[in-house]
Order: C-alpha cells, then structure tokens, then sequence
C-alpha cells in the first residue's frame, strides 16, 4: 500500500497523548511491513528515525496551515495517487475540498459529552468540523469499544463496520524500577521525606483532581504512615485554581504540585509512589493508568467509561463522583498489604497485553479492511 499520514502532531504536540499516540504508531508501522511506502507529513524538527527506505518526508512549515491544509499537503497527497490518507489527530486538517481516500483517529468525543472542560478554541473548530470529517471519511480509528460507541451513537448514520478499534499503549520506558531509589530521587527533587501518592494527567476539571483533593483530605489523618499527594501537571488555568484550592484547606504543605514534568521523569514517579489515583469523569483511553501498572504501582481509578475496559480487575474502581468512596479506597489499598500486592501482581500482568507493535498491526489491518471496501 502507500499510505499517507499527517505526522505533523509529533513535533506540534510533542508529550500530549496525540504525540505520544501518533510518534509511537508510526514509528511501528514503518518498520513492520517493508513492502508499504509511506509519505509523512512533517513540520519541525527532522527525526532521522522517521527517514527510512520505505518512508519520505514532505516538509510543511508550522505556520499559514489554512494555507497547508486546504491546498498544499492535498496537491501532495493527490499527486502521489496514494492509497490512504491517515489524518491522527481527531480529522483536523481535513481536505474537505479534494477528492482523497482519507481515514481519522476520533480519540475521543469529549467536546460533544463534557464541553466545559475543553478549550474555546477548540470547542468551537471541534463542533464546527467533526460532523464534516466523520461523514466524509473512509473509515475510522479509535482508541476502545467505548469512544466507538460513542461515535456511533453521536453519528448513528456511519456505518459499523468502518469503526475500528486499536487499543493505545505505553511506552518502553515505563518498566519496574527500583522502588527505594525513585522515591529517593523525588523526594530530593521536592524536598519531602514522605512516601507518596501520586496523580499525573492534566488538571482539566474532566481529570476530577478537586474531588482527588477532597478525598486525600479526608483520609490522610487516618493512614498509618503520613503521606504527600503528588500532583504532576502542567500549572496554568485549572492547575492553578486548583493549587489556590489546596492553599485555602491549608494542605500546602501535605499536597505538592510539580508543575510540568519531562517524559524521561514519569517513570520515576510512578516507580516511587506507593499508589496512583486516577479519578477522571471522562477517557477516550486513558494511558496513566496503564503506565502506573506497567510500572507494579498499584491503581485506583474511575469505573466510568472506557477506563474499565483497560484495566479489567486489575486496578481498584471506584465512582468518581463520590469522594468518600476514593478516600476508603486509598485507605484500603494503602493499609491492606494483600490488596495492594494483588493490585500489583494483577496491574503488571494486564500491561503486558498492551504493545504499540500490536497497535500498529491493528492500524494496518484497519487499512487493509478500508481499501478493500473501496474497491468493492
């Protein structure tokens, strides 16, 4: 096949979820099947990586991308007589105006479900574009069973067997590490002796981190060692309401907030923490949990949406809606030895199923499946 991809998303949101998803997907996809040919749309920062036999890097600048977007990468695409074209990041840059076989990742509908917590900016190109995208693609990729039901139910009109499932996963750097040196090594970065409880995401008000604050609030007296709650997350707007929140319960000095954090450092935290709480409303995917469990942290998080069908059984659900149930939760996992072993043992195991090889050959055979229908 040649395949074409806007890979633009891995400079422009390089350590978002949309970067990690579409570096890791490619850089999989290009080595796995030498006989495709595939030309990435590129912008910033060459990676020699990406240059392969099979691959060839079109080089758009950042800037004017009304102009890049509506004439100049559909006149390469076209040009080429490619296959397919592969738009990752939720169909933005759609080339609504040319006659190319284009295919979306739909992460997620959170702008159509849980509109308060996104951009106005984005809301507003979201709402604007999506309907558009989905009804003109070929096909459609998502993360889980749950966004794909939601897009069938949102746009009840596509057809079924054009949504297809490929499960996200962590990256290679998230394995077990020494536990006592990483907890050492935040400890010393943050000036704290304690160990710790760990949150890391985003402080959208989706994330549910106020009701995190709540509930470690509540428990904390009762735990038999002291804890820190560990916040990791870029602060602006929402992080720093939440940080004047925690200000005003007089928790400054039992809540740290790291601020953004480097992607080689994350393994370290969630190494070091003896738990990782996750309480968000609302995930297309949601990577932390798993990055906890492939690193044999323990987990609690939400038995909401699609994150149950990450983590089967093996992290500790809870209704995020309901603050008592997260406090008894972190009570009994951090006072319970066999609950928190279990949660180990059965977290890792679970990770292990997740592979990006393995979302790549998904994706592959997701293509596969949207040329052949177009021939019929």
């Amino acid at each position: 096949m040649k395949i074409g991809i806007d890979s633009r998303s891995i400079n422009l949101h390089s350590g978002t979820g949309i970067g990690t998803y579409t570096k890791n997907l490619i850089s999989e996809m290009i080595n796995i099947n030498k006989d495709n040919e595939f030309t990435l749309i590129w912008t910033g920062k060459i990676d020699n990586n990406f240059s392969k036999d099979n691959t060839e890097l079109i080089y758009c600048s950042g800037r004017h991308s009304t102009f890049f977007e509506r004439e100049y990468i559909p006149n390469i695409i076209s040009s080429k007589k490619l296959d397919l074209y592969h738009i990752p990041q939720n169909g933005i840059g759609f080339p609504f105006n040319h006659d190319i076989n284009t295919i979306v990742t739909i992460h997620d509908l959170i702008p159509y479900i849980m509109p308060e917590t996104v951009g106005s900016g984005y809301l507003k190109r979201f709402l604007k574009d999506i309907p558009n995208i989905i009804e003109n693609s070929k096909g459609i990729i998502t993360v889980s069973e749950y966004s794909k039901k939601d897009i069938l139910r949102f746009f009840s009109g596509y057809p079924e067997d054009k949504v297809f499932v490929t499960p996200l996963s962590t990256n290679s750097e998230f394995v077990p590490m020494n536990k006592n040196e990483c907890r050492k090594t935040i400890q010393n970065k943050f000036s704290f002796n304690e160990p710790y409880i760990l949150y890391i995401g985003g402080f959208s008000k989706r994330k549910n981190v106020h009701g995190l604050i709540n509930a470690f609030s509540k428990v904390k007296n009762s735990l038999s060692k002291k804890y820190k709650l560990v916040l990791v997350g870029s602060l602006k707007d929402e992080g720093l309401n939440l940080k004047r929140y925690v200000e005003s319960l007089n928790l400054e000095n039992d809540i740290i907030f790291t601020g953004f954090a480097e992607d080689k450092d994350l393994p370290i935290f969630y190494n070091g923490a003896d738990l990782f709480v996750y309480p968000s409303y609302y995930e297309g995917f949601g990577l932390p949990p798993l990055e906890a469990m492939s690193c044999k942290t323990p987990v609690i998080t939400s038995n909401t949406t699609s994150i149950p069908e990450v983590t089967k059984d093996a992290a500790f659900l809870i209704n995020p809606s309901v603050d008592e149930e997260l406090s008894n939760a972190i009570f009994n996992v951090l006072e319970n030895d066999n609950i928190r072993n279990d949660l180990i043992e059965k977290g890792y195991k679970r990770s292990l199923e997740f592979s990006w090889k393995q979302t790549a050959k998904n994706t592959l055979n997701a293509y596969e499946n949207i040329k052949s229908s177009l021939i019929h």
